[in-house]
Formats: structure tokens, C-alpha cells, sequence
């Protein structure tokens, strides 16, 4: 007799839409959240989950069951990422583009300039799914900016392995079915990609932890953050950080590493009297700010996202990144005059 588990996924087998979405909407937030990390890229990874769900409608008739409809539909969605990958031509960087600043030299141009955020609204559900046996990362750092980032510096296939791998917690002969490829060869990718990954860990990797989301230690620093941006205190900004925080733009590649040229940074862009305002959010678990620029009108403009990465009781990264954001987190591209 057929199992009540079972039934739906006949139904789907046999082209019922309803029972279709009842057996792959549960898996469709981890499904974005794991093209996101493969990808880089919020609206990227949506399309990706769309071809995976349409690809899986459309051969559902074949499906087997000798994996689990999740492992079947993470097979589909990280070969349609392989593609993406492969075929898209690298995103331009930006030039510097915020008028009547003049930024300091950058310590170094990133190799790594197309990111986007992700917004926690969006990972409710998704990140809470226990990993596999093999994983080595909590999903918490998984989805974080530093581990993101780290990622895409990652030849494809060895950036499916790891994902597949380190952060899913797949055997190696599940993902070696996965890619069609063999035990030995996905063995092989990942000793390359766990070793390219820790030399490319952004600055910071051996920090204190950060303390933990909305606690009274995370409340505290950012309650600090806020006060000094928007005063433009550039003392009691200064002191916020670490001695090696790192400040990057995507998909601008200037990249700052240090507290002198950080305070530098901070400097050319309160300059000329501008002055902020911040709206708090989250993205990838971490403090993040919608910033407004105030004009002589008295309407503030959203000028980008600030995503805040703690150590401790302090600041070891910023990242800025373009005011195209905004609404995917809820905020207006401008606030009116109070």
C-alpha cells in the first residue's frame, strides 16, 4: 500500500501541479540559499531556482526515487548554477562614482567584485535544515558576506564540491552522482578548494567570534556604529574597529585593509558636511543599514547598504554595497524631510 509520503510524489510523477509544489515548495528557500552561495547573486539565484523548478516539472515523470526528491532537486539546481558560471561573461567593475568625494588609494583592487546581499528575511527556513555528516561549516557562517565572498574566487566545479560537500554535508559518492563525475575526482577537488579557500579568507579569519544576533553585546556595537556615522564622529567611528578592518564596494573594487586608511576613508566621506542617516536590517546574518544622504531639501536619498562583520566588541568589516538594493530589504530609495 502507498506510503502518505509517498502518494504525493506519485501524484507528481503522474503531472499533478498540486502535488508537484507540495513535494518541492518545502525546498525551495534552501534551494535559493544554495544557489546564492554557488552564484554570489540575489537575483541570479532566483532565476536559477526557477529553471530547477521548471526543469524538475518538466522530468519529475522520470524521477526514480533512489535519492530523495532534495538530493534530486540540489543535483538540478547546482548543475543549472555550473552553468550560469560557465557560460556568463565577468561582470565589469564599477568606477568610483560618489560625487565631490575623493577617495584615499585603495590597499588593493578586489578580485572579487560582483556580490550582492542577501537579506534574513529571506533565509528564515533555509538555513535551520540540519547538514549532512560531512559538513565542517555551521550554516550560519555559510551564508555569511566573509565565506561568500571567499567562494568566488573558486574555479566552478571545485566551488560545487565544497558547497556540496563542506556546507551540505554530502558524501563524496552522493556528490560525485551529483556531477556526474567520480569519487577520486571529487576527492581531488575539494583538497584543492578547502586549500584555496583558506589562503583567500579575507582578513579577520582568526578574530573573535561575533557576538551572537540581536544579543544586548551585538545591540551595543551597533547602537555605537550608529550614533558615531550619523554624528560623523570619525574618533568614535575609529575606535569601533579592528586594527586590520577590511572596507570593500562591490562592484566598485576599491578594497581598504587597516585602520589608518580606513579612518582616511571615513574622512573623504564625511567630508564636505554630508552627513547620514541609517536604517536598521539584516543581511547575511549580519547588522546591516540602509544609508540616506541628507540633501539641502530635506529629503535623504538612499545612497547603499552598509553590511557590518563583528569580532567581538568590534568592527572588522564594512561593505558597501549600491542603493539597487534597497528594496529587497524593505527600505525606500528615499526618506522625506522630517
Amino acid at each position: 500500500m502507498e506510503t502518505v509520503a509517498a502518494a504525493p510524489v506519485s501524484r507528481a510523477r503522474a503531472g499533478d501541479g498540486d502535488a508537484f509544489r507540495a513535494v518541492t515548495e518545502p525546498h525551495r528557500r534552501e534551494l535559493q540559499v544554495h544557489c546564492y552561495r554557488m552564484l554570489g547573486s540575489l537575483q541570479d539565484a532566483e532565476d536559477a531556482v526557477q529553471d530547477t523548478l521548471l526543469a524538475a516539472w518538466q522530468g519529475f515523470g522520470g524521477f526514480e526515487g533512489r535519492a530523495s526528491v532534495r538530493t534530486w532537486l540540489y543535483r538540478i539546481a547546482t548543475n543549472r548554477c555550473l552553468n550560469v558560471l560557465r557560460s556568463a561573461s565577468r561582470r565589469p567593475a564599477r568606477a568610483w562614482d560618489v560625487p565631490k568625494v575623493e577617495p584615499p588609494e585603495p590597499t588593493r583592487l578586489g578580485e572579487v567584485v560582483w556580490l550582492e546581499p542577501y537579506p534574513d528575511a529571506l533565509l528564515e527556513g533555509a538555513i535551520d535544515v540540519p547538514p549532512g555528516p560531512e559538513a565542517r561549516y555551521e550554516q550560519a557562517e555559510s551564508v555569511s558576506l566573509a565565506f561568500v565572498t571567499a567562494l568566488q574566487a573558486l574555479p566552478p566545479r571545485q566551488l560545487a564540491v565544497l558547497i556540496l560537500r563542506d556546507v551540505l554535508g554530502y558524501h563524496s559518492n552522493e556528490v560525485a552522482g551529483m556531477l556526474d563525475a567520480t569519487v577520486d575526482s571529487v576527492n581531488s577537488a575539494l583538497k584543492r578548494a578547502r586549500a584555496t579557500l583558506q589562503r583567500r579568507r579575507p582578513p579577520g579569519g582568526g578574530l573573535e567570534p561575533p557576538p551572537a544576533p540581536d544579543s544586548p553585546s551585538e545591540d551595543a556595537i551597533v547602537a555605537k556604529f550608529v550614533r558615531a556615522y550619523q554624528s560623523a564622529d570619525l574618533g568614535a567611528l575609529v575606535a569601533l574597529l579592528t586594527d586590520d578592518v577590511f572596507i570593500s564596494m562591490p562592484p566598485m573594487p576599491f578594497e581598504y585593509e587597516g585602520r589608518d586608511v580606513a579612518a582616511r576613508f571615513f574622512a573623504s566621506i564625511f567630508g564636505a558636511g554630508r552627513r547620514f542617516d541609517l536604517v536598521p536590517t539584516r543581511a547575511n546574518g549580519q547588522p546591516a543599514f540602509g544609508a540616506y544622504l541628507h540633501t539641502p531639501s530635506g529629503v535623504r536619498h538612499g545612497i547603499g547598504l552598509f553590511v557590518l562583520t563583528l569580532a567581538g566588541d568590534r568592527i572588522c568589516a564594512l561593505t558597501r554595497f549600491e542603493n539597487s538594493v534597497l528594496p529587497w530589504f524593505g527600505l525606500p530609495r528615499s526618506l522625506p524631510s522630517r
